[in-house]
């Protein structure tokens, strides 16, 4: 076939051929083409064949880098003069061409792409069985290291461009794999030409893009492998996989705005189309909202928000993944993506699904009780929101996972935002409609607190104010001290006691439950009330009078005053007694301020608030405030004064009218020497446990004292042993 060759082109135009001028193997390509076209007109097809061999062998094929040009000008030069009858060849010429992309002579790819630009606009539509290779070669040449290369690839990527567009063969379906594995490539040029044919192919009214978005918005790790020989053949750095998504954080400004105006213009196309996989589109959002590069997110942000708004029940099983990509956006840097963020949110929160049609409470919440821990305090917030949300709407849905996310709920009381722990008391107070959960919820709060002190110092007040507004101050309190009543440390059951007893004489939010204990002496309720926190006020001396003083059972409190024993007034007893004194004058106690302008019927009132002034050190402020306000007392003919002019001498000195007194008068109606009974026998605990924390100080200090003592003995004798052990034989004597 070789000798055949020979015989039908001149020797002269083989010579030229190969010539390292290019005009002359331009001229010997012409006179090929026109021996081409008498043997195309002749019907000599073996003959052309032939000569395409002669060509590919001896030339295309060569070591020489001239004879390789000349064959690639030669193969060209063939189609042109096969014109219409171009087809039937091509499985010989192609291919040889395709091959020399990869030459490593510039100047041969660069006449590879000429060669190739040739054919192609001879045979148009015919080369399409080939599109995925020369796809594959362009891909290579569009990062290539020499300008003149890239520019002669660029030209024939746009005749390419143009024969897909007007073909009715080419198959999509075939093609989408081959763009898949190159959505890999790092390279700007290659990102640049895969963007630019992707924008293309979604431009041909019958070719849908659409329905291929998932396999190019992102990448594939499956086919990840499958890209390495590409890669390490053009010489390309790879990424993990991606896809259009990935581009949008390039360094390039040119790439990103390209992957910008295609991801755009796709999600017009999803908003009009009636048939979209929203699902496995999803998945890739998702992933991409967490990216560290602010304008992916913002992308995938913004393209989530369209899914939730337009997806509908596709989305139902994918909404946990969703909120998992949504939540930590609403505390983004970037305000676009948390305005985003937000709006998407409200609109997920705002879709009523059904859990029997795919809606997974559970991964909604695990979700949820993940982002309580978040650093930022705007995501653990719509964290509970979701959690509030859930619970009003599938209540027995959510109870049923209340094991896993219990504890985490308890955990966020000690958040250090107030807002936080305002929401985390709003979720526990639905659940707590449950005896038991309410019974759970104080008691954790409790050993919370024994923990904490800086808690409930802290934030003790506010946990415990909200709570009696949402779940009832009563309810609340009687829990309280049901629990502490039994607390077996001592000293964190009196400071317990005390901040309870100083939220209920301050915190508008308890106002009605002071207005019933004002009625303990008179209302069951009342009784009920009072007698059920003083099991625990018992524990403070201070809490126990000012609960009385509340109750108005003055004769209670002062024979508790009149119980204290030396061991009870210490500093902390009198910072307690401080704090009540200034509370007397507060609104609170106005009822009290006011019955003193009837010391005839409120002598233990009197006698009460006296045995506190006999209580404080003269030079303390304490003391001058409630004596100021005693010297006002009008005391009235009923009383008998004595030549002392002693104010307390006169309320021991009362009439039979004078002590009939408002408080005595219902005394039988609670039992209050069993109650100071047990008053007394507490405190004999405290005094009891106090002997005990002091004895096990002094012996600790004497063991420690002991062990000190036998170290300095031990140094002392060691010395005196060394003084005297005699001077051994080597040494000298003194003369």
């Amino acid at each position: 076939m070789a000798a055949d060759a020979l015989s039908i082109i001149p020797s002269a135009v083989l010579r030229n051929l190969s010539d390292k001028l290019y005009e002359k193997r331009k001229n010997a390509a012409l006179e090929i083409e026109g021996i081409v076209k008498q043997l195309a007109t002749a019907g000599e097809h073996e003959k052309i064949s032939a000569v395409i061999a002669l060509l590919i062998h001896d030339f295309t094929y060569s070591p020489q880098a001239n004879h390789r040009k000349g064959g690639l000008i030669g193969l060209a030069a063939v189609t042109v003069g096969l014109t219409n009858e171009a087809a039937q060849h091509l499985e010989q010429i192609v291919p040889p061409v395709i091959s020399s992309f990869g030459d490593q002579d510039s100047r041969v790819r660069y006449y590879a792409c000429e060669a190739l630009y040739n054919i192609a606009k001879v045979v148009r539509g015919d080369f399409i069985i080939y599109f995925n290779k020369i796809f594959d070669a362009l891909c290579k040449l569009a990062a290539d290291s020499d300008a003149n290369v890239q520019s002669a690839a660029h030209l024939l990527d746009r005749l390419v461009k143009d024969i897909v567009t007007e073909s009715d063969q080419f198959s999509i379906e075939e093609f989408i794999p081959l763009l898949r594995e190159r959505m890999n490539v790092l390279n700007p040029y290659v990102r640049q030409f895969l963007v630019g044919w992707i924008t293309v192919l979604d431009s041909v009214p019958d070719i849908d893009m659409l329905g291929f978005l998932p396999d190019f918005l992102d990448g594939n790790p499956s086919l990840f492998s499958k890209c390495i020989t590409f890669i390490l053949f053009s010489n390309l750095s790879i990424a993990t996989p991606a896809g259009l998504f990935n581009m949008l954080s390039d360094s390039s400004h040119e790439i990103r705005q390209q992957a910008d105006a295609a991801l755009s213009e796709f999600l017009q196309e999803i908003k009009n189309s009636p048939n979209v996989d929203y699902g496995r589109m999803a998945e890739i959002l998702v992933r991409r909202a967490g990216s560290t590069d602010e304008f992916t997110r913002l992308t995938s942000i913004t393209w989530i928000n369209e899914f939730v708004k337009l997806g509908g029940e596709q989305l139902v099983p994918y909404y946990a993944d969703i909120l998992g990509a949504i939540l930590p956006c609403i505390s983004d840097e970037e305000e676009k993506i948390r305005v985003v963020a937000r709006e998407t949110n409200e609109e997920l929160r705002a879709i009523k699904a059904d859990p029997t049609e795919g809606f997974d409470i559970g991964a909604i919440l695990s979700i949820a009780k993940r982002e309580l821990n978040s650093e930022h305090e705007a995501t653990r917030i719509e964290a509970l929101h979701w959690f509030s949300t859930l619970l009003a709407r599938y209540r027995v849905e959510f109870l049923a996972y209340l094991n896993d996310i219990f504890d985490p709920l308890l955990n966020a009381l000690s958040d250090p935002s107030d807002a936080v722990v305002l929401l985390v008391l709003e979720v526990h107070a639905c659940i707590a409609e449950e005896s038991h959960h309410f019974h759970h919820l104080v008691s954790y709060l409790i050993r919370t607190f024994h923990n904490n002190h800086v808690l409930l110092e802290k934030r003790g007040a506010l946990i415990v104010r909200r709570l009696c507004v949402l779940l009832g101050a009563e309810k609340v309190y009687r829990e309280f001290s049901s629990i502490l009543e039994s607390e077996i440390d001592l000293d964190f059951a009196s400071v317990m006691v005390q901040a309870l007893n100083l939220i209920l004489l301050t915190s508008t939010e308890l106002g009605e439950l002071r207005s019933l204990l004002k009625k303990s002496l008179v209302d069951s309720c009342g009784k009920d009330l009072f007698q059920s926190l003083y099991a625990s006020w018992r524990h403070s001396p201070m809490a126990t009078i000012s609960l009385c003083l509340l109750a108005q059972a003055y004769s209670h409190a002062s024979c508790v005053i009149q119980s204290l024993g030396e061991e009870d007034i210490n500093v902390k007893f009198l910072v307690q007694l401080d704090k009540l004194i200034r509370l007397l004058e507060t609104p609170v106690f106005a009822y009290l301020r006011l019955q003193l302008l009837e010391p005839g019927k409120h002598t233990w009132l009197l006698k009460t608030l006296y045995g506190l002034l006999m209580l404080l050190p003269q030079q303390s402020a304490a003391f001058k405030i409630l004596r100021t306000r005693l010297k006002t007392v009008p005391f009235s003919e009923n009383l008998k004064r004595t030549s002392s002019a002693n104010p307390y001498s006169q309320i021991l000195q009362v009439t039979e009218d004078g002590n009939r007194n408002q408080d005595t008068q219902n005394y039988s109606a609670i039992n209050f020497p069993s109650l100071l009974q047990q008053f007394e026998n507490m405190q004999q605990q405290h005094r009891s446990h106090l002997k005990g924390q002091l004895q096990s100080r002094k012996s600790a200090s004497a063991a420690t004292l002991s062990q000190e003592i036998q170290r300095y003995e031990e140094v002392h004798s060691s010395s005196l042993s060394e003084i005297s052990r005699p001077p051994s034989r080597t040494s000298k004597g003194i003369s």
